[in-house]
């Protein structure tokens, strides 16, 4: 198969969609891979590695989505890509459509096969493609909510873990998933009072059984949530329903009942985020003020730490890659049930009802599909 992988050309998308280590597994298995010039280069692997590792480059973005069968990313294709994708090109990335309505019904008429790398799940329910972003993302929201607490960035002006003779910030962390738990470790190891809602009981007594001593759990509920907004400092939201929109926990009304420089960092923006007034930013404008409140909601948070979170990343997709790449989607997709609810559109068919619900879409089943046509 013929993989392509263009530069990020979202907003301060640093990362990249392979490092040299995924080329040399695809071109042992027979595949040719054509890397953007310089798609690496934020993240710290240039062009002479993909080179040795076996990889062609490519100068123009256009000219690697022209020859490509497969196209592996990071982010989801932005407008000025939407006209490159051909019917029956494989584009393996995050696409989180539930969220873009543009986007999705930018890829149903482009014909191509879209495979989403957040509804990858396992028979667990795990989400081993998006586990490794979410670890990144979880520890990275109590940096920067720690950061823009500080005054001069309109923080209550909070040292996050306190020092002697005062006492520490308040964290709240709703949900209590991967995202919650890499920010609850990263919170009380830097000494903050943190406390984790989530309504899933099982995994409270797991959180409440592995969790240090300042780390408390309580179930959520509207009621929960509200007491507890009004003493927090730093409010994480890690909520996730796979490939759907994320539900508004916290409403606009609820800001009122905050003090004055309280920090949100919403890790669900992706999908919509879980605060009513969650609006996508970037790492160039992260924040913005509403009623007082910080509100940190950058939508490709482990942009930040490309060198990181690319390695973690092509750690987990690599051998899915392989398996489309050896297979062929069709036949991968059947073999391998993880990998099948990864596949989100279809030759211009919405597969995934999560999305067709989002957005009152035809939904059709994907088991009703075959091979793709050829690219030409």
């Amino acid at each position: 198969m013929i993989i392509g992988v263009p530069k990020e050309i979202k907003n301060n998308e640093n990362r990249v969609g392979l490092t040299p280590s995924g080329v040399v597994e695809l071109v042992k298995n027979s595949h040719t891979v054509y890397i953007q010039s310089d798609a690496g280069k934020a993240s710290g692997f240039y062009d002479n590695q993909y080179i040795a590792a076996g990889a062609k480059i490519l100068l123009a973005i256009e000219d690697i989505y022209h020859v490509s069968e497969m196209i592996i990313k990071v982010k989801e294709p932005i407008e000025k890509e939407y006209s490159l994708i051909k019917q029956g090109q494989i584009v393996f990335t995050y696409f989180h459509f539930a969220s873009n309505k543009k986007l999705t019904q930018a890829m149903v008429n482009s014909g191509a096969i879209c495979i989403a790398y957040e509804t990858v799940e396992e028979n667990d329910r795990s989400l081993p493609l998006l586990v490794p972003m979410s670890e990144v993302a979880g520890r990275m929201s109590i940096q920067q909510g720690a950061k823009f607490l500080e005054k001069p960035l309109q923080g209550k002006g909070i040292l996050l873990g306190g020092v002697p003779g005062v006492p520490p910030a308040k964290v709240l962390i709703i949900g209590g998933g991967v995202v919650g738990t890499q920010a609850a470790k990263m919170a009380a190891g830097m000494g903050a009072s943190v406390n984790i809602l989530d309504i899933d009981m099982k995994r409270l007594r797991y959180l409440d059984d592995v969790m240090p001593a300042n780390v408390t759990t309580e179930f959520s509920s509207a009621y929960t949530i509200e007491k507890n907004i009004k003493e927090a400092d730093l409010i994480i939201g890690s909520i996730l329903i796979p490939g759907a929109k994320a539900p508004k926990l916290v409403t606009a009304d609820m800001l009122k009942k905050m003090s004055p420089g309280t920090v949100l960092v919403d890790v669900a923006v992706d999908q919509g985020g879980c605060f009513e007034t969650t609006k996508p930013t970037t790492h160039e404008n992260p924040t913005y003020i509403i009623d007082g409140i910080v509100h940190y909601s950058v939508a490709n948070i482990p942009g930040a730490v490309p060198y990181t979170s690319t390695l973690a990343l092509t750690n987990v997709t690599i051998n899915y890659a392989l398996q489309i790449a050896n297979k062929g989607w069709s036949k991968a997709c059947s073999e391998n049930t993880a990998l099948k609810k990864g596949l989100n559109i279809i030759n211009g068919k919405i597969v995934y009802p999560a999305i067709a619900k989002a957005f009152e879409l035809n939904y059709t089943k994907v088991d009703s599909f075959g091979e793709p046509p050829v690219v030409a």
